[in-house]
């Protein structure tokens, strides 16, 4: 069968669809990638076949967009302001308290992501051009990102099985159950729904009607332990997380084990590309690591380091290194709670300190591993000490509990079937979902 995966603009979204997508080649089936070109050149260096679509993203360029304050913040109906900006603590998808989600509630938050977030990636030029491919290559199965609802457009254009590709948690189907539930309540009139206003008028376009799929897709592939996955009233496959860290090397120095506890810190390459800098004070955290019986691995480029004073001898900057080489051999991890980060110390059993910025479903992930043993979170980025931060790395060291429930969980996700076993699950459903 032919396969589409629809990626967004973003190498480290990609790398979450790359295993799956050669398990998929490997079967024999033919495989190519949609997204912006931003990312043509990560998809040819994956081995993968590349179709740009639109212009280019920039996604880095959200990083300049300064957001709404709480003061600025007025209407529920007027989220934008004259810089383009929205406030997203004001419009958490993470929201999961059930006297918070509210239909107004709801309404602001969606209202928000798909008018100044969905609406941008997948603009009508980038539907234009992914539904022309889909009707001249004629996919029997998209698998997409899920925050590209172009993909399930075309989709169901032209009448192929589609699913999204879990990066995260699934925060958009756990919201849009109780939206739905809330729509359903309400008078006609008075039952305003923004992704039906949107996808139902771009769907028109290709001559097809709203369908709540093109939302959440047939199904979704999730790699999130069944442990931690949010209850969503949704069709899942699961599939064992399997880190994918682009072109890399391993360097001679990863080749012997450590002579003390390591630790790597990380601030990942998704704030880099997505928020054009980091959300944690750098120096800070390396503060929090000197003077400790261990060796700190920090992935730091030259502009992070330019603004640092000498590194404490017990640090070893690199720019990049790949974090499936590096976490078997670590004590622990000091990250930002990007999901690539985060499922790579889950698959690894690697005790985590996270330091969440506000960032799509960062600090939800961060509460997580928590909750199950295998970390602990900084509540208050804003607050952070070297000191508090060195405490909170000393009990993940020192305390056996967090070592314990990190490899229990490295064991549920070795449990899930591999990318290859999934295969035929995907045909299967591709077979039941073709129209």
């Amino acid at each position: 069968m032919r396969v589409l995966f629809v990626t967004l603009a973003a190498s480290t979204h990609l790398h979450a669809q790359v295993p799956v997508a050669w398990a998929l080649r490997a079967a024999g089936h033919d495989v190519c990638v949609a997204s912006h070109p931003d990312v043509v050149d990560d998809i040819v260096r994956s081995g993968l076949t590349p179709v740009p679509i639109g212009e280019p993203m920039d996604i880095g360029q959200w990083a300049d967009v300064s957001p709404l304050t709480a003061e600025e913040f007025q209407d529920e109906a007027n989220i934008w302001d004259a810089r383009g900006g929205v406030n997203w603590e004001l419009f958490d998808l993470c929201e999961l308290r059930p006297e918070k989600l509210t239909y107004s509630y709801m309404q602001a938050v969606f209202s928000a992501w798909v008018g100044a977030s969905f609406q941008e990636i997948s603009s009508p030029r980038v539907m234009d051009d992914l539904v022309g491919f889909a009707r001249q290559w004629r996919p029997d199965l998209v698998i997409w990102d899920p925050l590209t609802f172009a993909a399930p457009v075309a989709a169901l254009a032209v009448g192929a099985a589609h699913a999204r590709m879990m990066f995260g948690f699934d925060v958009i189907g756990r919201m849009r159950q109780s939206h739905r539930a809330v729509l359903e309540d309400r008078p006609d009139a008075l039952r305003d729904d923004p992704f039906e206003e949107w996808l139902g008028t771009a769907l028109a376009r290709y001559g097809v009607e709203f369908d709540e799929q093109a939302v959440l897709g047939q199904w979704t592939i999730d790699t999130v332990p069944s442990s931690m996955r949010l209850e969503v009233d949704h069709p899942y496959v699961p599939m064992r997380y399997t880190p994918y860290n682009g072109r890399s090397t391993v360097e001679p120095w990863l080749w012997s084990p450590p002579e003390r506890r390591r630790v790597c810190l990380t601030l990942g390459r998704s704030f880099r590309e997505l928020m054009g800098g980091d959300r944690a004070d750098v120096g800070e955290l390396l503060r929090g690591v000197a003077d400790l019986d261990i060796e700190v691995i920090a992935t730091l480029n030259t502009d992070q380091l330019s603004s640092l004073p000498p590194l404490p001898d017990n640090v070893r900057a690199v720019d990049f290194v790949p974090l499936d080489a590096l976490l078997p051999s670590c004590s622990a991890i000091i990250h930002h709670s990007g999901s690539g980060t985060t499922q790579t110390a889950l698959a690894h059993g690697v005790p985590q300190v996270i330091v969440p910025a506000n960032m799509m479903d960062n600090v939800l992930k961060a509460q997580q591993v928590e909750a199950a043993g295998a970390g602990l979170h900084v509540r208050d980025t804003a607050a952070l000490t070297a000191d508090s931060l060195r405490a909170l790395l000393l009990r993940v060291l020192d305390e056996p509990s967090f070592a314990a429930n990190a490899a229990a969980l490295r064991r549920e996700m070795l449990a899930a079937p591999a990318p290859r076993d999934i295969v035929p699950a995907l045909e299967r459903l591709t077979a039941l979902g073709r129209s």
